[in-house]
């Protein structure tokens, strides 16, 4: 059983920036993709990155692409969502998550992915 808890969120201007984290435990971290999703007030939840098991490939939903940047720490059993240029429709409650599919099959597939963290709230005022 892997256990995820997001932290990092808050309350930020538009035009800045936020550094989201991802603790994992209870599993071997380097055997999963980590997706990042997200979920505004009475929306779905959308797909925001995903990363390979060892960070090689990244993929982005076009909302974020060229201001969010999803790494990862194997060894720190840890994955991370840098938010740069934050627009408020960015506001939303920010989850991560592990699967154990391949990144480029997991994607943004929430049934592909098998663990979810409880999200860190996020919110853009203009």
């Amino acid at each position: 059983q892997v256990q995820l808890v997001e932290s990092g969120g808050g309350l930020v201007q538009a035009g800045g920036s936020l550094r989201l984290s991802c603790a994992a435990s209870g599993g071997t971290f380097s055997r999963y993709a980590m997706g990042w999703f997200r979920q505004a007030p009475g929306k779905e939840r959308d797909f925001v990155a995903v990363i390979s098991r060892y960070g090689v490939t990244t993929t982005y939903a076009d909302s974020v692409k060229g201001r969010f940047t999803i790494s990862r720490d194997n060894a720190k059993n840890t994955v991370y969502l840098q938010m740069n240029t934050l627009k408020p429709e960015d506001t939303a409650l920010y989850y991560c998550a592990s699967s154990s599919l391949p990144a480029s099959q997991a994607m943004g597939n929430i049934p592909m992915y098998q663990y979810w963290g409880q999200g860190t709230q996020v919110t853009v005022s203009s």
